[in-house]
């Protein structure tokens, strides 16, 4: 186990302890293949089965304080789940076929019940979660969900961008501040100017880099003609017009991901007394996405394996927890107090919705 420490202002330190991860790409290969087939074989039917064994070695191999994570989903919940947006989904569009005028009101139907599905799959992933034999619970509502995913990105449309943390902290603090675990409650308060200090640095990445590209291909020294001109390919002037930005927006989307992930884990506890951390480098972390992509395209999905484990350790092993106690205390205090959910109650009640 690793321990972080870090120093504040006053001179004192606080002692983090960090999570690890123990799995490994040649393990988890041997799932992911055998997922990917059967799932191929049984038309889709599988992949609730193979959910769940990805889970479960993912959280298993999560190690915290010499503990790991449970998993306790039972597939036939989430083949369920999944059954029944699917059927939602194709009566809308069915209606919206044989009755063209009711299509705006189908488009109406789905984003009013996005909300609930929403919350109801998260209630479902925290309440088949557990660590120390207490589950997770998720007691967000279905308007504070419709609030914060709807009005929180229409917030950010409308203000072509520039609110967008805002929305970010709107959007965490509603699923720190509505998670439990056991009966403690977790929340988060993300200061807003540090949430701008990251969006701005990728703001001005953006803009620098399109300069850059725009001053290159206007002084010559990228080669980008004009379609229509004899013997130019207009294919390849579109891939190179799109790729460009389309590169640059996943670098700055998971450079300002990483910082989001520091900023709003390092200000978030658990019962308003333990404290949790995130170190994540960006740059690192945004070059492990970047190259987790080219080498699974490249090995046309044949190290996703690898690709996976790898994101999953470096995310894992730079989390972190303080806890204001001595372990065994804390956590018995809390699985005495949690324990009054039954396990029953939180096994079958709500679907995974797949989101």
């Amino acid at each position: 186990m690793v321990v972080a420490e870090v120093t504040h202002a006053d001179g004192g330190a606080k002692r983090f302890e960090r999570a690890s991860f123990t799995g490994s790409a040649r393990e988890y290969f041997g799932i992911w293949i055998v997922n990917v087939l059967l799932s191929i074989l049984t038309l889709g039917i599988y992949s609730a089965w193979a959910k769940v064994r990805r889970k479960r070695y993912f959280y298993g191999n999560t190690i915290l304080l010499d503990h790991s994570f449970e998993y306790h989903a039972r597939p036939m919940k989430i083949l369920i789940g999944r059954l029944i947006v699917l059927i939602f989904v194709a009566l809308t569009q069915m209606v919206a076929n044989v009755f063209p005028p009711a299509a705006p009101f189908m488009s109406l139907a789905i984003l009013l019940l996005l909300p609930f599905l929403l919350v109801r799959g998260l209630r479902f992933n925290a309440r088949v979660t557990s660590y120390r034999n207490v589950r997770f619970d998720f007691v967000g509502t279905v308007g504070g969900a419709f609030a914060c995913f709807c009005f929180g990105g229409l917030m950010v449309v409308c203000s072509l961008g520039l609110l967008l943390p805002y929305s970010t902290r709107w959007y965490h603090r509603y699923l720190f501040d509505n998670l439990r675990y056991g009966d403690r409650k977790l929340s988060t308060r993300p200061p807003v100017a540090d949430l701008y200090g990251a969006y701005g640095i990728v703001v001005v990445f953006l803009i620098v880099s399109f300069m850059l590209v725009f001053a290159a291909l206007r002084g010559g020294y990228l080669y980008l003609p004009v379609p229509g001109t004899p013997g130019v390919d207009p294919g390849g002037v579109l891939l190179i017009a799109f790729a460009v930005p389309l590169v640059l927006y996943l670098i700055g989307a998971q450079y300002y991901r990483a910082a989001v992930r520091n900023i709003v884990w390092s200000s978030a506890s658990v019962d308003g007394r333990h404290d949790l951390r995130s170190d994540l480098d960006r740059i690192r972390f945004t070059w492990i996405f970047i190259s987790n992509i080219v080498v699974t395209l490249c090995t046309l999905g044949l190290l996703r394996p690898w690709a996976a484990v790898r994101q999953a350790r470096y995310v894992i092993e730079h989390t972190a927890i303080r806890l204001d106690g001595d372990p065994g205390v804390v956590f018995d205090r809390i699985g005495a107090s949690g324990s009054a959910i039954s396990a029953e109650y939180l096994d079958v009640d709500g679907f995974d919705f797949g989101f």
